[in-house]
């Protein structure tokens, strides 16, 4: 009666992990011979190791990430251009504790949009909030909250979020409203958090993208001169599996 009691008292405080753990003790007699302290200990790693493991869920369901995508699935054999050395020094996080930014440029289908998400996916699982959204949502998402009132909160929750990566910048010049919203995100997260860009422009066209020359400059300084460049060649790897696919429907 007393453990029922401490079970249902533990639910109540929303020590699950350790709740599930006592609860298995009870179902295991070799457990009597542990100490106290060895069959506390038990019970806090397990509260400890539900509560993270709970947390990166979270993130990573509202990083609202476009492809379920991982450091260690990435392939290095197909020649794109990718410099293992540089992705694993990019997998430890240091970056991110020094609010420095990660570009990557290359034609359509190379992997650029996989590569973010698995770095967001690293910062996720490593404790760190992420988001990403294409250029043209965040545009249109920007100004449909200027217009409704949510501006604020919207640009809050941008600059709070630890690694925000923009997918697609570039598919199209910038408006005026485009490229100041552009700047106001970036000087929002300047020296605080990271931004990770993909774009098929090389970023020596970006200036010309962006329009107005005062504007292009202060995004640039903000967003370039801090980041590391990832460029990416080859051809389209969704065309690969396409046809890969083909010869092996033909092949049965």
């Amino acid at each position: 009666m007393l453990n029922e009691q401490s079970l249902e008292q533990l639910y109540a405080m929303k020590l699950t992990g350790m709740a599930e753990a006592f609860a298995e003790q009870l179902q295991q007699p070799d457990v009597s011979e542990l100490s106290f302290e060895e069959r506390f200990g038990l019970l806090v790693d397990r509260q400890w190791i539900w509560r993270e493991d709970r947390r990166m869920k979270r993130l990573l369901k509202n990083a609202k990430l476009r492809v379920d995508a991982c450091i260690e699935d990435i392939d290095y054999k197909a020649p794109r251009g990718i410099d293992k050395s540089v992705i694993l020094r990019l997998a430890s996080g240091d970056w991110i504790k020094q609010a420095q930014n990660v570009i990557i440029v290359g034609p359509t289908g190379v992997g650029k949009t996989y590569l973010a998400c698995a770095l967001a996916n690293r910062a996720c699982r490593s404790g760190l909030s992420s988001f990403y959204v294409r250029a043209p949502r965040l545009f249109h998402d920007v100004a449909l909250a200027r217009a409704d009132g949510s501006y604020p909160k919207l640009m809050n929750k941008l600059a709070k979020t630890k690694v925000l990566v923009v997918d697609d910048l570039g598919l199209a010049p910038l408006n005026d409203p485009q490229r100041r919203d552009l700047l106001e995100i970036i000087e929002d997260r300047q020296a605080l958090s990271s931004t990770i860009v993909t774009s098929q422009l090389p970023v020596e066209n970006w200036h010309e993208n962006i329009g107005d020359p005062t504007i292009a400059d202060a995004i640039l300084d903000r967003l370039v001169h801090n980041a590391h460049r990832i460029n990416l060649k080859g051809t389209s790897m969704r065309k690969k599996r396409s046809g890969l696919n083909k010869k092996q429907t033909r092949g049965k």
